[in-house]
């Protein structure tokens, strides 16, 4: 199969076009054959039209692309490789939500050829691609998993918004149902990455590994995060600490900050899920969890006190919240601990006036229930909430400018801005 998918006598099908998919189709398609497929189909039609709207490939890597941008489920059948990469969140009581994945799973089903491989990317925990997924496949298509169509797992490494690790750049976990079908697996995708692939030693293994690789993460962000508090209640900057301990060769460098979007705040819950439903209940994630959850309050909190140590009156009171996405220089509001920090000052009843170059107001407004505004008025406090590049190239004086005459709040919740010109300006600073 790799040699026909080089030659362009087969196809590869993506499943899901977004930030994940959306890169991986593109990439492939520079070398072979590939048909993009998504249910949204004003997406689609965006893509066709040159438009990308994940910001992740840019509009001219669109428009001269040579995938086939498709919302007609049939054309999956036209597919020999398929790569199911949609998204997998959290519902309301933070469990896992399959619905994607396995909505996705009956459309491949529905259209799935003999012959054919489906692997997923979706982030998931151990055991979902063979015992959740291929059932669902072989139901909808009548086909035997191992005799009419093999399976595989190459969790996605995709970071939204990185110009430097790409699809391409990122070494690739792969793997397969057996010895056949992880050779396959492996040919294709070492097709376009660059950076080579690790044959994990199962499915179960590489499911594993992805939902850890961001567990970790949100563990050591959750510990410096705690560390903040602590030094907040001190007195002592903790980006100082940070930067005085960084000095030891083999001292991690995290840094506190709001912990979102639809990885790092989202895939500890499918691990945890699944050790509680097999009887043991983690401590040391749910913990991080609970930790990481409540910073966007804990800001809330903290702007409050510095308003009302600046002689502000809360109730009725302004203020200014610059970017609301759920990381740097992307249009992704999705699971955004920003809007924590938003619902807590209306609680106050504070009049919050949220801006960001990035984000699509209707966006923000379906999932968070505020929407963004294009300018703002004078304010009582400034909160510099997510590190736009836009945001970097403001000087103590563009924030000076934002505030009413005498109030002074400026709250840096990434330690984006140097405190000493901060205070060297007049403005009250404060920072994780």
């Amino acid at each position: 199969m790799v040699e026909a998918i080089k030659a362009k006598e087969k196809n590869i099908v993506v499943v899901g076009l977004g930030y994940v998919g959306l890169p991986l189709a593109v990439s492939f398609s520079k070398h072979v054959n590939v048909i993009g497929f998504d249910v949204n189909a004003q997406k689609v039609q965006m893509y066709k039209d040159g438009i990308d709207v994940t910001n992740e490939v840019g509009d001219e890597a669109i428009k001269n692309c040579s995938v086939e941008f498709t919302c007609d489920p049939k054309d999956i059948k036209r597919g020999d490789f398929i790569i199911v990469a949609v998204p997998t969140p959290t519902d309301e009581h933070r469990n896992p939500d399959l619905t994607p994945v396995i909505g996705a799973s009956k459309f491949v089903g529905q259209n799935l050829k003999k012959g054919a491989i489906v692997v997923y990317e979706s982030t998931v925990y151990p055991g979902v691609t063979e015992d959740e997924c291929v059932p669902v496949l072989e139901r909808e298509s009548g086909l035997r998993c191992g005799v009419d169509f093999k399976v595989g797992y190459s969790p996605e490494r995709i970071n939204p918004g990185d110009k430097v690790h790409r699809f391409e750049t990122i070494v690739k976990i792969v793997s397969g149902m057996d010895e056949e079908s992880l050779d396959i697996i492996a040919g294709v995708y070492e097709i376009a990455v660059q950076a080579g692939v690790y044959r994990a030693s199962s499915i179960k293994v590489a499911e594993a590994a992805k939902v850890i690789e961001n567990s970790q993460r949100d563990i050591n962000i959750a510990f410096v995060n705690e560390l903040s508090k602590i030094f907040n209640i001190m007195g002592i900057d903790t980006i100082e600490v940070l930067k005085a301990a960084g000095t030891k060769w083999n001292f991690l460098n995290f840094r506190p900050g709001l912990v979102g979007g639809h990885c790092i705040g989202v895939d500890p819950y499918y691990l945890t899920y699944k050790a509680q439903e097999l009887g043991y209940q983690p401590e040391v994630i749910l913990a991080g969890r609970r930790i990481n959850d409540s910073m966007g309050k804990y800001v809330a909190e903290n702007i409050v006190k510095l308003m009302i140590k600046d002689g502000t009156n809360i109730k009725g009171s302004n203020v200014a919240v610059l970017g609301v996405t759920f990381k740097e220089n992307v249009p992704d509001v999705r699971n955004s601990k920003v809007a924590d920090i938003v619902h807590e000052l209306m609680e106050y009843e504070v009049n919050v006036s949220v801006v960001d170059p990035y984000a699509v107001s209707e966006e923000v407004e379906k999932e968070y229930g505020f929407g963004t505004v294009d300018t703002i008025g004078k304010v009582d406090a400034v909160v510099l909430a997510v590190a736009h590049d836009e945001y970097k190239e403001y000087s103590m004086d563009d924030y000076r400018a934002m505030l009413n005459d005498d109030c002074n709040v400026l709250v840096d919740v990434k330690g984006l801005l140097d405190p000493k010109q901060a205070q060297q300006a007049g403005l009250t600073y404060w920072r994780l």
